[in-house]
């Protein structure tokens, strides 16, 4: 298979295009970010990578707070639009109708509409460039009750989330596989 080698760029994808809510319940706020995501397991961390000038930006770095809250199909376009535009110029909660809720651990809102919602707070700002990342403890995960079965397992694969691949949005496909089912024995008979 040949390649071109082309200049350096983030091309690791797909991504979460991520709502990140931040501010108060009083005065929230909520943007879009894709350069989002784990860091560590145990203690469990995250990250959100931010451009100083966005207006989120001093808001975290004030707080020292902020929520990823996940997407589903039916919150892309609000992704879409709190992307783009400025909470220095719209209350975006009003202006998409998104709903804000008290997190357990934080003052900053999570968003009522989204799937899952982890708490994260800020333990150190590194700058990189463009951006600077803001790795954080995971405090608290909130999760729709929808999504659990009766036993109390998780199945996020029916929240319905996307991806954002190279400027464009994707659902999540199908499942073709799962950890460890490439050195799982055969069980007999199969």
């Amino acid at each position: 298979m040949a390649k071109l080698t082309w200049k350096p760029g983030t091309m690791v994808y797909p991504v979460p295009p991520a709502l990140i809510s931040c501010g108060t319940m009083d005065a929230p706020n909520v943007f879009t970010a894709a350069w989002t995501g784990t860091t560590n397991s145990e203690p469990a961390s995250a990250y959100v990578s931010i451009r100083p000038e966005r207006y989120s930006y001093g808001l975290i770095k004030e707080s020292g707070e902020f929520v990823i809250n996940l997407t589903s199909e039916r919150l892309i376009r609000i992704a879409d639009f709190v992307g783009v535009k400025s909470g220095r110029d719209i209350n975006k909660f009003k202006t998409t109708g998104l709903t804000p809720i008290s997190a357990t651990q934080l003052n900053a809102p999570i968003i009522a509409e989204s799937p899952l919602s982890i708490e994260c707070r800020v333990t150190q700002i590194i700058p990189l460039g463009s951006h600077d990342m803001f790795l954080a403890k995971v405090l608290a995960v909130n999760v729709d009750e929808k999504l659990l079965d009766a036993k109390g397992v998780l199945h996020l694969e029916k929240a319905g989330l996307v991806s954002f691949m190279h400027g464009k949005y994707y659902s999540l496909g199908r499942q073709v596989g799962s950890i460890g089912y490439s050195v799982k024995k055969a069980e007999k008979g199969k």
